[in-house]
């Protein structure tokens, strides 16, 4: 017999005490939990094809469905009574049918037990529809079953799972309980199937590659450790794919992407969680702008398949992805968002004391592009509401990316950010094997100094870029805050089915 978890509260003992004793009646009677009833209908689908037919058409059509889902509701009233079923279709009416139970529709046997059934039990029901004198449309019962029985109860119907934590930690109730949760999922799901079908369309080939590595690499992160017991071997979850996306590129798989879980050893905040969803895509031949004029395709397109516009609202505001994505560089952003004239956006000192002013202390050896960048994430990235494309970052942190031709100091490299928040980061990929090779020795000696953030050497990467890799634009896609945009949800635990969470005490 299963135990409370600890921290559940002793408020239902009784009540579950009181589903055992059902479960053991009836498990003396046979089967407990028979798996032999099949569903040929759902509720959405029924709600869907029947919502114009007025009861006087419909009743005497006499048309048979057998439908199954978890009991939301029940209203014992005499020899008949009424039940709201609720399975996994999803529509305007969010899976439910009610379902219309009569000691002449399933015998005086079945209707006693029925009686006894408790909210959260699953039932299977045949019968034929109807639609009551309120216009609800309802399966009338000619035979019904319980196919499981719930042992604990559900959440009061009014108010539900009303402790946040415990959502996260039980979204299986969460699910059965809030609309709203659900249609968050369903809304990442297709979001998720559209770009993979987007992305498809554009002649990419979606791949798998490995989420242990030997060497973590691919992003500036501190990645999970691990061992493997049969190499003898320490390895790491993944920070990201490019690496060995990069490689397929050098392979001759000109245009690749991968729907990605990848892992990063750092903080939780409604913004992070150490286990996250990206979408992570090369093409041969494409720079950044390239790269620029697809993304704002894909996420208007993911938009208006799982909410049905680009034009969204975030927080109260409004979030246009119908209209072209603003464009600045670094500096052109502290200029039009710090209140920078551009020679003090070109000053080190005037930024040295705007980043101490901000409560930052730089370090002694940044120079000015880095210094820029330090003020941009310091004062202005919280700023750029509307879809802006931020280019030119420094080479110095940008180590995987393409310098520019006309300025060596900044990669072509961009970063998207909307609502205040980082959502891809993408640029013309750096394909010089020796140029590659000089900033993973900067990495590593950085790495040495304490950075753990900083990335390793990757010896057998510089040997692929050896061989040679075509000019090519790599981006990377967060999903998860893809899907807070489109779902307008406030924290990444809101949109992720299992956040990570401290174990229950």
């Amino acid at each position: 017999m299963t135990q409370d978890p600890p921290g559940s509260g002793s408020d239902d003992s009784s009540l579950i005490a009181e589903r055992r004793a059902k479960l053991a009646a009836l498990r003396q009677r046979g089967p407990a939990f028979p798996n032999d009833f099949k569903p040929c209908q759902h509720a959405a689908e029924l709600q869907q094809r029947y919502a114009e037919v007025p009861n006087e058409e419909l009743e005497p059509q006499g048309v048979t469905v057998s439908v199954a889902g978890r009991m939301m509701l029940k209203r014992i009233m005499g020899k008949a009574s009424f039940a709201t079923l609720q399975d996994g279709s999803f529509g305007k009416t969010h899976g439910r049918i009610q379902l219309r139970v009569t000691t002449d529709g399933v015998g005086e046997a079945a209707y006693a037990d029925f009686k006894h059934w408790d909210l959260g039990d699953i039932i299977g029901c045949e019968g034929t529809l109807m639609r009551t004198k309120t216009g609800e449309l309802t399966v009338k019962a000619t035979s019904i079953r319980l196919l499981t029985k719930s042992l604990r109860p559900l959440p009061d119907k009014f108010h539900g799972m009303t402790d946040q934590e415990q959502k996260y930690r039980q979204r299986y109730v969460d699910l059965m309980t809030d609309e709203a949760s659900r249609s968050r999922f369903v809304a990442r799901s297709k979001a998720v199937s559209s770009i993979r079908n987007h992305m498809v369309e554009h002649g990419f080939l979606e791949v798998e590659t490995p989420i242990l590595h030997p060497i973590p690499g691919g992003a500036n992160a501190k990645p999970f450790v691990t061992h493997h017991n049969a190499l003898d071997q320490e390895m790491f979850l993944r920070v990201a794919p490019e690496l060995y996306l990069k490689r397929l590129v050098v392979g001759g798989f000109e245009r690749v992407f991968e729907i990605n879980r990848s892992f990063r050893n750092e903080g939780i905040s409604v913004r992070h969680n150490p286990e996250f969803t990206m979408m992570e895509f090369y093409a041969a031949y494409w720079n950044h702008h390239d790269l620029m004029d697809f993304t704002e395709g894909v996420l208007r397109h993911a938009a208006r398949q799982a909410s049905g516009s680009a034009v969204l609202s975030y927080g109260g505001r409004t979030v246009d992805l119908d209209k072209p994505f603003a464009r600045l560089t670094v500096r052109d952003a502290l200029v039009t968002h710090a209140g920078l004239t551009p020679e003090q956006a070109a000053d080190a000192q005037v930024l040295h004391q705007r980043l101490r002013h901000a409560g930052e202390e730089p370090p002694a050896h940044w120079g000015l592009a880095e210094l820029q960048f330090g003020l941009f994430e310091a004062v202005v990235e919280e700023k750029l509401w509307d879809p802006t494309f931020i280019i030119e970052y420094p080479v110095e942190v940008s180590p995987l990316a393409r310098a520019s031709d006309s300025n060596p100091a900044v990669t072509e490299r961009f970063e998207l950010f909307i609502t205040g928040r980082e959502f891809g980061n993408d640029f013309s990929e750096l394909n010089d094997a020796e140029d590659q090779a000089d900033r993973f020795a900067a990495q590593a000696k950085a790495k040495e100094a304490g950075d753990e953030e900083a990335m390793y050497y990757d010896a057998d990467f510089i040997r692929a870029l050896e061989y040679g890799m075509p000019p090519t634009g790599g981006c990377g896609i967060g999903i998860d805050r893809l899907v807070m945009l489109l779902t307008d949800s406030a924290s990444i635990r809101d949109v992720i089915l299992f956040p990570a969470l401290r174990r229950e005490s």
